[in-house]
């Protein structure tokens, strides 16, 4: 079994949904794996991962609408140091995920028609982001 592990350094643009997609097939096509599986984990606690819709970005627009409504900025945090949209983004990436697990099958991601792999910030200005995309499998 081959294990091939590489850091994506990804630059958001404040609150928004990232594809990053092609970036991940890049690191399964460079391990050689063929049949086997991908997991991708980002490192830090106010931005998270999402497969999603990548034909309509309505449908990114509406889910971000939503988070909006449910975990509003204007609420009185305790934890407030890092600025109001700090602990927001906390909520917003404890509601979502901080991986994902896709399966390979002939050296590609096994991803439907419609799915995109996205980077999602959470905080209002951009912010370096680093997510590791581990591949496994023969």
């Amino acid at each position: 079994m081959t294990h091939h592990q590489q850091v994506l350094k990804l630059n958001s643009n404040g609150k928004s949904l990232c594809r990053f997609t092609n970036k991940v097939q890049d690191v399964v096509a460079q391990s050689g794996v063929q049949t086997g599986l991908c997991t991708i984990f980002v490192r830090h606690t106010s931005a998270s991962l999402l497969i999603q819709e990548n034909a309509d970005p309505d449908v990114l627009r509406d889910l971000e609408n939503f988070f909006a409504d449910l975990v509003p900025e204007n609420r009185r945090y305790l934890h407030s140091t890092e600025g109001p949209d700090d602990m927001p983004a906390h909520i917003r990436s404890a509601l979502t995920h901080t991986s994902e697990h896709i399966p390979i099958d002939r050296g590609k991601l096994v991803l439907g028609t419609w799915q995109g792999i996205y980077l999602w910030e959470h905080r209002a200005r951009g912010h370096g982001r680093e997510v590791v995309v581990h591949v496994s499998g023969d």
